[in-house]
């Protein structure tokens, strides 16, 4: 069998859902034999915020920094992903995935989905700007879903 895909980055919220993001991204990369990463993306405080705010936010930025290292930790551990490739990036989600699967040689980025449809849709989410953007293969999983046994 050919590796079909040599280096797989496995894009994670840090909700409850990241671990079945993950579970179905390991099978693949156990196949292909696979380097696989994890990583997170956080939005800075001043995009959220509007950019307008008479305080420094760098003390803040760095504590959610911090406490999504530990929750990136609490997900990839278990499955024995190596502190080097577990990364918690500052910026917008799709641009930072992109950014990061191309710098890296990614050719398959997997990101978990909610299925949304109609207006949802329309007005994007993560996934959906990932998959727009991206110069591999995308697997969305499917998340979140109101009938699931999780």
């Amino acid at each position: 069998m050919s590796n079909e895909y040599g280096h797989i980055l496995v894009a994670v919220d840090l909700t409850k859902d990241s671990h079945k993001v993950l579970e179905r991204a390991l099978p693949i990369a156990d196949r292909n034999h696979a380097k696989l990463s994890i990583m997170h993306t956080l939005e800075p405080l001043g995009f959220a915020y509007g950019g307008d705010i008479p305080m420094d936010l760098t003390s803040i930025q760095d504590q959610l920094d911090e406490h999504a290292k530990q929750r990136l930790a609490e997900i990839a551990d278990p499955h024995q992903v190596a502190k080097e490739d577990q990364h918690v990036v500052v910026g917008m989600p799709d641009t930072e995935i992109h950014r990061f699967a191309e710098e890296h040689d990614v050719d398959l980025i997997v990101v978990g989905s909610h299925g949304r449809h109609g207006f949802a849709l329309l007005l994007g989410s993560t996934s959906t700007g990932v998959l727009h953007g991206a110069k591999c293969d995308v697997l969305a999983v499917r998340v979140g879903d109101e009938d699931s046994k999780e």
